[in-house]
C-alpha cells in the first residue's frame, strides 16, 4: 500500500436488514476497492430493527440502546476487515457510515438512520462521519437517494447514455445521460417485498436467483393492484422506503387464496416493471443499464427486465470497474471523504434540495 494513499471506509446496511457492507477504498484518484467484508445481521438483531419500523412501547429508550449496538456491530466488521488486509485503524482517514433507516419522512422533515457515530469512532478509533441525510433534508431535498452524486463524478460517459440501477432492498436509478444534468430516485420495491414474502413462507433470506418466483405464475390482477399505488405515477424527485412498502401493504391487496408461488412471481413483475416503466418514462434514451446491489444477482428478475427493455444492454457494474455487492458501501467511502473536504454531496436535481449541502455529521477519531 502507497503511504500517501487515502484509503476510507464505507459502511452500508439497507433496507434488506441482510447485514453490514463494509469496502476499504482508496481514493487517491479513481477509487480503487481494496478490501471488502460482509456481516450478516443476528436474526435477534433484524427483529429489533423491523420491530422499530413502527410505533411501539418505549420506543425511544429501544431506539437508543439499538443505536449503540449497531455501533458495536460496524466495528467489529470494521476490525474484522482492517485485520483481513493488515491495515491499521491509523491508516484511514475517516469511515462513511449510512447507517440503519428505520423512518424515511422526508415530507414531515425528517429521516432517521440508526447509529452512535461518536461510539464509532470511540471503538474503532477512526473518523467517522455518519448521518448523510438530514443536511439535505434541511434544505427541502428527500435526503435520499444519495449514491448519485457518487455516480455522477466516477461512472459518467461522455457520449453514451448510462443508467445506473441498485436494485437493494429498494431499487433506484441514477440518470446518466451525457447531454443532461445528473437524475435520480427511487423506483420503488426492489428485493423487500421478494425477501419479505419467501421469509414468511419458506424460511428463506431471499428467492435465490428468483428460482421460486420462476416456478409461480405473475397474477394479471393483482400486479395492475400494487402498481397502481401512487408512488409509481409520482414524478421525481422522489424517495421511499419499508414506510410504505412492506408486508401490511401487500397483504391488502390479498384475497387470502393465492398461492405463496405465484405471488412471488407477482411480485418480481412488480419489481421489474416499475423500474421498466421508470426507465422509460424518465430516463428515455437510456443505452447501457448497470447494475448493482443483491437484485443483480436475481437471474428471473434481470431476464424480465431485459424482455422489458429490448434495446438497452443490461450488466452488472463489474464491467465499470466496481463491483455490484459493493458500489453503495464504496459510495460511502467516497461521500466521508466530500465531507471532509467540504465539498458538497448531494445533487439537488436527485433530491430536490435548494441548493448543494456538504453532508454529513463527522465525529473525530
Amino acid at each position: 500500500m502507497k503511504k500517501d494513499a487515502a484509503l476510507y471506509l464505507g459502511i452500508m446496511s439497507g433496507t434488506s436488514l441482510d447485514g453490514i457492507d463494509v469496502a476499504l477504498v482508496d481514493l487517491t484518484a479513481a477509487p480503487s476497492l481494496i478490501a471488502s467484508h460482509f456481516q450478516p445481521y443476528q436474526p435477534e438483531r433484524v427483529k429489533t430493527l423491523l420491530d422499530l419500523h413502527t410505533a411501539g412501547q418505549d420506543e425511544l429508550h429501544r431506539a437508543q440502546l439499538a443505536a449503540n449496538q449497531l455501533a458495536h456491530d460496524y466495528a467489529t466488521a470494521v476490525r474484522s476487515l482492517l485485520q483481513s488486509a493488515a491495515i491499521q485503524p491509523q491508516h484511514v482517514r475517516a469511515i462513511g457510515c449510512h447507517g440503519q433507516t428505520i423512518r424515511h419522512r422526508p415530507e414531515q422533515g425528517y429521516s432517521l438512520q440508526l447509529n452512535n457515530g461518536a461510539l464509532l469512532a470511540e471503538l474503532s478509533e477512526i473518523t467517522v462521519v455518519c448521518d448523510f441525510r438530514a443536511r439535505d433534508i434541511a434544505a427541502g431535498g428527500q435526503g435520499a437517494p444519495l449514491v448519485p452524486a457518487f455516480h455522477d463524478q466516477v461512472l459518467r460517459h461522455p457520449t453514451i447514455h448510462r443508467a445506473i440501477l441498485n436494485i437493494g432492498g429498494i431499487a433506484n436509478l441514477t440518470n446518466l445521460d451525457p447531454n443532461r444534468t445528473t437524475t435520480g430516485f427511487d423506483t420503488g420495491p426492489g428485493n423487500l417485498l421478494m425477501d419479505t414474502w419467501i421469509s414468511k413462507h419458506r424460511g428463506a433470506a431471499y428467492d435465490a436467483d428468483g428460482a421460486w418466483a420462476a416456478s409461480g405464475t405473475p397474477i394479471p390482477a393483482l400486479l395492475q393492484a400494487l402498481l397502481a399505488e401512487p408512488y409509481f405515477a409520482a414524478k421525481p424527485p422522489k424517495s421511499t422506503g419499508r414506510d410504505r412498502f412492506n408486508l401490511a401493504w401487500l397483504e391488502r391487496h390479498l384475497g387470502g387464496k393465492e398461492s405463496p408461488a405465484d405471488v412471488q412471481a407477482t411480485l418480481l413483475a412488480l419489481t421489474a416493471d416499475s423500474i421498466a416503466a421508470a426507465i422509460r418514462r424518465d430516463c428515455a434514451g437510456t443505452e447501457d443499464i448497470y447494475l448493482c446491489g443483491g437484485g443483480a444477482h436475481n437471474v428471473a428478475l434481470v431476464a424480465r427486465l431485459q424482455t422489458a427493455l429490448p434495446a438497452c444492454r443490461i450488466q452488472k457494474t463489474e464491467a465499470l470497474g466496481i463491483a455490484a455487492d459493493w458500489m453503495e458501501a464504496v459510495a460511502f467511502a467516497w461521500l466521508a471523504q466530500q465531507a471532509l473536504y467540504l465539498n458538497p454531496g448531494n445533487l439537488p436535481a436527485v433530491t430536490g434540495a435548494r441548493h448543494p449541502c456538504i453532508l454529513g455529521a463527522i465525529y473525530p477519531a
